[in-house]
């Protein structure tokens, strides 16, 4: 049976420090004092759940900080993007939660820890965003291998995958007894060693964490080279593709639908989402004005965010509220796109025109629902809260995915 066609356009933000732009900091308005602070995190995280966005994306990179002329004008230094993920989730309800953790240097066994557990603090708002590291200073840092072509690091990425979600499958939903009669804690017939031996890694199992909340959170995958298309056709639940108008971003969807489809699943099961660029203000010249300032801070003639961050050109914004949703309402009732991940060049003015501004405007379009509304649209996975109320919705409930089944449970039956 076929599934509804979506009537709302998904908007997710990314959040990276005091903005995209590297002079972001310096503007009247940042607050650089705070990067490295928890305020600061869960102010903006808090902001984001209060406008009801889909989920927030905190990127992250093992690149070290940038050298030459100019480099002492960039932040430097940089948190983890699951810890500031699982620090901000106790003070959210709503709001998806995605960090970026690279597959390239770390343990698969580490990341489905890690992830599973922000599953668990969040009670089931947990994303991921599986990212690799191309270069070889980054490969430096950990002295294990050196830097490798695209190639190998998506299909080691399709293989890290792969093993992460077997571990989160290792434990059944039903394994954790806790039979105080019998003093069983767990039913051991029901967690599993996953005996993943490939290309990269060989792991064992079972994972030391029971299956969470969503059981698979979901993943946000990037989809801007060819390299990781097979990742997002076989993993993803959201792809990000950068595309710079929007006849190349519905192109670049029909790729990633065509690619899903191919693998056998279901297109629509995969919301295909265009990274927009953003710097708002209350009028176009405004922005363009605060614009020509940040380019003179960095030395740049014109800013564009892939410049620094080394991926395709991507759409951009520089103008209104009401012109970014003019944007969104033309990607998404044209196909181009099933939403949008901002990426605000300057934080937190650019977040807080987002929720005060433009959510508004596109829920007067009949693109979003009302901030508070979603989460009492409750599916059958979610359950009673201790002391009453209802839990909210999951990431994959606002997503409309189902609970995956168990691996382990499908091939016994």
């Amino acid at each position: 049976m076929s599934r509804p066609a979506r009537t709302e356009a998904y908007v997710a933000v990314e959040l990276a420090g005091a903005g995209s732009h590297p002079a972001a900091w310096r503007l009247p308005d940042a607050t650089p004092g705070e990067l490295f602070t928890a305020g600061y995190w869960t102010g903006l995280a808090g902001l984001a759940d209060r406008a009801g966005l889909d989920f927030l994306v905190i990127p992250d990179s093992f690149a070290p900080p940038a050298e030459g002329p100019g480099a002492e004008a960039v932040v430097r230094g940089r948190l983890d993007a699951v810890a500031i993920a699982a620090r901000v989730a106790p003070v959210t309800r709503s709001v998806g939660l995605v960090p970026a953790a690279t597959v390239t240097h770390t343990e698969p066994f580490h990341l489905s820890k890690a992830i599973a557990t922000l599953d668990f603090v969040s009670q089931g708002r947990a994303g991921w965003q599986p990212s690799v590291s191309r270069t070889q200073a980054e490969a430096d840092l950990f002295g294990r291998k050196d830097a490798a072509p695209a190639e190998v690091l998506w299909r080691e990425a399709r293989e890290a995958v792969e093993v992460v979600v077997r571990l989160w499958d290792s434990w059944e939903d039903d394994a954790v007894i806790r039979d105080v009669s019998t003093g069983r804690y767990v039913d051991r017939d029901k967690l599993h060693y996953i005996d993943s031996a490939g290309e990269f890694f060989s792991v064992k199992g079972p994972s030391i964490t029971p299956r969470s909340p969503q059981a698979h959170p979901p993943l946000v995958v990037r989809a801007d080279e060819p390299e990781a298309l097979p990742v997002v056709a076989r993993w993803a639940q959201v792809a990000r593709i950068a595309a710079p108008d929007l006849s190349s971003a519905a192109a670049a969807r029909a790729r990633v639908r065509e690619a899903v489809a191919a693998a056998g699943r279901d297109p629509d099961e995969v919301a295909v989402l265009l990274d927009v660029e953003t710097l708002l203000a209350d009028s176009a010249d405004q922005a363009h004005r605060a614009l020509e300032q940040l380019d003179g801070w960095a030395g740049a003639e014109r800013f564009a965010l892939r410049t620094y961050t080394q991926q395709a050109p991507t759409a951009a914004l520089v103008g209104t509220p009401a012109g970014l949703a003019d944007l969104i309402e033309e990607a998404f009732r044209g196909g181009a796109a099933d939403g949008v991940t901002l990426v605000p060049l300057a934080l937190p003015t650019g977040l807080r025109l987002i929720a005060d501004a433009l959510v508004p405007l596109l829920v007067e379009r009949d693109l979003r629902s009302a901030p508070g509304g979603w989460p009492l649209r409750i599916s059958t996975q979610s359950k009673a809260m201790p002391g009453g109320g209802v839990r909210p919705a999951t990431l994959r409930d606002r997503l409309g995915l189902p609970r995956p089944a168990n691996y382990f449970t499908e091939a016994r039956a």
